[in-house]
């Protein structure tokens, strides 16, 4: 039977860990052997988080009156949390394709709590199939640069095609004996800067 400074010792780690976790997913983890409880443990902490195997009267002392309060519903049986520190998304995709592994006995997920709200067994697995982080900032940015890089096409398309067009009327002025004068050249770029103001004005993306 566990000390009372076991206890102390057991309630002071809970305490740090969920003033560090983002996210605590509540599983059963009966049937697991001691080699399998480990492996899961350091698939976690690859990912900055750790798996916790902790009495229910203990996680509820520590939960009780914090954001994580939402976990005492989810505490029946023996419990071990996975805690994602850094990464929630990346945490529970730990425990989806351990669950999803050839085993004699699947972890079973009950549910969990992040930022203060609780999720069912689905809607952890729903966390693990969001994408990286990494992924959603990539194509956040390039949700955000879009706009710019069209505008630059848009600019840079209508600008060459305003060489393109002031080289024809050179050529056809030269062909057809006219002299090609500063003033004549004015005049057409005048034109052309009409005609280029009118294309980027349709061009460039809304």
């Amino acid at each position: 039977m566990p000390t009372k400074l076991q206890k102390n010792e057991s309630v002071s780690q809970l305490k740090e860990q969920f003033g560090k976790a983002q996210v605590a997913i509540v599983t059963d983890y009966r049937g697991l052997t001691v080699a399998e409880i480990t492996d899961l443990r350091r698939r976690l902490q690859k990912v900055g988080g750790d798996f916790t195997v902790a009495k229910n009267t203990l996680i509820r002392l520590v939960a009780k009156e914090t954001e994580w309060q939402d976990l005492d519903s989810l505490l029946k049986g023996p419990t071990a949390l996975a805690i994602g520190y850094d990464d929630p998304v990346a945490a529970a995709k730990v425990i989806s394709d351990f669950q999803k592994e050839k085993r004699k006995v699947k972890i079973q997920v009950r549910g969990g709590v992040m930022q203060g709200r609780q999720m069912d067994a689905q809607g952890v697995q729903l966390l693990a199939e969001t994408p990286p982080r990494e992924v959603l900032l990539s194509r956040l940015m390039g949700s955000m640069l879009s706009p710019a890089t069209g505008l630059v096409v848009a600019l840079s398309g209508v600008a060459r095609n305003l060489v393109y067009a002031l080289e024809a009327v050179r050529k056809q002025k030269e062909e057809a004996g006219d002299n090609v004068t500063e003033s004549t050249v004015s005049d057409e770029v005048a034109s052309e800067q009409v005609a280029f103001g009118e294309a980027v004005t349709d061009d460039v993306p809304s």
